[in-house]
């Protein structure tokens, strides 16, 4: 029997790369994990996440760059990867007002590399982290993948919105197989400190006011960790074909006359941020002191997943309940900061 080549997992040292990663070793898969560990935000975060994947059998960490183009064309060409799960990016809507250039070289070069090293090495399967900020100022809820999206209001979204169409490019020249993960606010353990729920239970557990963007009133399809993983490793074995139906007359933005697909990874039921914080101080057991602030440029008032298309390719829909979802992230805050 041949050896199993390792997958791929870019972004290893973070949230979603680190679930998935961890998830493929468990289920006896190889992975070869990739990051950079930039100071995006504290890397003692991220060492300890990669301590917990060193723990297992079958785990390679590779510490490189994604705009590194020599040394991304080595890994590709030493390990002839036949899935990649790329989930390393610079992630973050308010920091792209700030770094716009860390969104390009990471989001842009570093994802022309991927393409690249799929393309000459026999890749069968890319799957690659989208988001739901692709879909900017469309109104019509729940957001669709058959949905136009022509208008980001990030350049975090516009990059994602970039990625799909790379990616497309080369499903059509190449017949590269690629799958797009639009994640719609993905929260749970492990997850990164500049997201909403580590903000709050930081705040809170240290008795500083949470800050409440548009005035709270923002409702997010908060998206459990576990789900997300799940979808991805069902998607893995699940390479796209060409779409027989597709008609450039009446173009379908979420399929293609090429072996590329997008789909929505969302809880498909948009929760109130008022309602996130009274869920974070019964599971705290702590009220939490609220700032009621203007909406931030780049931001959407609400986010809500059409799930149908993934639910009808691998028969799953996220569904984890947000008070649950909470209860254990807020468990593995307090063990992690030893509360």
């Amino acid at each position: 029997m041949a050896p199993v080549t390792p997958v791929l997992v870019t972004g290893a040292a973070g949230f979603i790369g680190f679930h998935v990663a961890r998830r493929l070793l468990q289920a006896g898969r190889p992975v070869v994990g990739l990051d950079n560990l930039n100071r995006y935000y504290d890397p003692k975060l991220k060492e300890a996440r990669l301590a917990e994947l060193g723990k297992l059998p079958g785990f390679q960490f590779t510490k490189l760059d994604l705009a590194d183009r020599p040394g991304m064309a080595a890994l590709f060409s030493e390990h002839r990867f036949e899935h990649v799960v790329h989930l390393a990016a610079q992630a973050g809507v308010r920091y792209s007002l700030i770094d716009p250039f860390a969104y390009i070289d990471s989001n842009l070069v570093g994802f022309t590399n991927i393409l690249e090293g799929c393309r000459h090495n026999g890749c069968r399967h890319l799957l690659y982290a989208s988001s739901s900020s692709v879909y900017g100022s469309n109104t019509k809820m729940p957001f669709s993948v058959h949905d136009n999206v022509d208008h980001p209001l990030s350049l975090y979204g516009a990059s994602k919105k970039a990625n799909e169409l790379m990616a497309h490019a080369y499903s059509h020249l190449f017949q590269l197989p690629t799958t797009g993960l639009r994640f719609f606010t993905v929260y749970g353990p492990w997850g990164r400190p500049d997201m909403a729920m580590w903000l709050f239970a930081k705040a809170i557990t240290a008795g500083e006011p949470i800050k409440l963007f548009n005035h709270g009133d923002m409702r997010r399809d908060f998206t459990y960790v576990d789900d997300i993983v799940e979808a991805i490793v069902r998607l893995i074995e699940r390479p796209p074909a060409a779409d027989p139906n597709w008609s450039g007359e009446a173009p379908d933005p979420g399929s293609s006359s090429a072996p590329w697909r997008v789909y929505n990874i969302g809880n498909n039921e948009p929760v109130e941020l008022l309602e996130v914080v009274r869920l974070m101080e019964e599971a705290l057991g702590m009220k939490a002191k609220r700032e009621m602030l203007p909406m931030q440029p780049g931001d959407v008032p609400a986010t809500y997943a059409d799930v149908d298309d993934l639910a009808r390719e691998v028969d799953f829909r996220p569904s984890t309940p947000i008070g649950e979802g909470i209860r254990r992230f807020v468990d593995w805050f307090r063990a992690y900061h030893r509360l």
